[in-house]
C-alpha cells in the first residue's frame, strides 16, 4: 500500500533571511529538497500538507507553491489556525484544498519591511510581485482575479492594513478553498484521490 507523506508548515516562512530566534519557522531550503525526494520516492501515494502559518517571505512561498503543485503524487492540503499572507498560495496549490470551521486565511498585498527606494522601479516591482501572487492563486483555485484584487485592497477590515479576512466557509463561498473539513476529510479525500491515480495508471 502506498504511504501519505505527511509536511508540516507552521510559523513565519523563511526565505533568504533568517526568521528571529525567538519565531517558529519553516525554512523553504529544507522543504524544497524533501518535496523533490517525494516526487523520486516510488512508495509514496500522496502528500497531506497541514498549514498554521502567518506568511513570510514570498519568493520562498511561492517556490513551495510551485514545487507542490508539480508534484505528480495526489495532493491535499488542510489549513488549521490560519494560512495567511503568501501561505494562500501554498494552501491553493493542491488538488484539494480543506479549511476547519474556525480556520482563517488573510489575503493582502505585498508588503516589505525594511527601507526601500522610492522610485517608480521600485512600485513596478511591488506590482509584478502581486501580479504573480494572484496569477498563481486564480491558476489553483476558483477565485476570479478581479474579486482576488478586490480583497486584497479591501480597506474596510483590517486596522492597520489593506486586504480581508475570509474564516471557514467564507474561504470556501468566495472559491479560494475546496471545502470546510479537518483532517478526518482531508485524509479521506486524499485516499479517495490516492486510489483515482492508481486506477488511471
Amino acid at each position: 500500500m502506498s504511504k501519505i507523506e505527511l509536511i508540516v508548515i507552521i510559523g513565519e516562512i523563511e526565505g533568504h533571511q533568517t526568521a528571529g530566534s525567538q519565531n517558529k519557522a519553516t525554512k523553504y531550503e529544507e522543504l524544497l529538497p524533501r518535496l523533490a525526494k517525494i516526487e523520486r520516492d516510488q512508495d509514496v501515494g500522496g502528500v497531506l500538507i497541514l498549514l498554521n502559518t502567518e506568511g513570510g517571505d514570498v519568493e520562498a512561498g511561492l517556490a513551495i507553491a510551485e514545487m507542490i503543485a508539480s508534484l505528480s503524487v495526489p495532493t491535499v492540503s488542510l489549513v488549521l489556525g490560519g494560512s495567511h499572507s503568501i501561505g494562500v498560495p501554498i494552501a491553493v496549490s493542491t488538488d484539494c484544498s480543506f479549511i476547519v470551521p474556525t480556520g482563517t486565511m488573510v489575503i493582502h498585498p505585498v508588503r516589505m519591511n525594511g527601507m526601500v527606494i522610492g522610485a517608480p522601479q521600485t512600485y513596478d516591482y511591488f506590482q509584478q510581485m502581486q501580479d504573480r501572487i494572484i496569477g498563481f492563486i486564480e491558476s489553483h483555485c476558483h477565485a476570479k482575479k478581479k474579486r482576488l484584487e478586490e480583497m486584497m485592497l479591501n480597506t474596510g477590515q483590517l486596522t492597520k492594513d489593506l486586504g480581508t479576512i475570509l474564516v471557514g466557509e467564507q474561504a470556501v463561498k468566495e472559491g479560494v478553498i475546496t471545502h470546510v473539513g479537518g483532517i478526518k476529510e482531508a485524509v479521506e479525500e486524499l485516499r479517495k484521490l490516492m486510489e483515482e491515480a492508481k486506477e488511471t495508471k
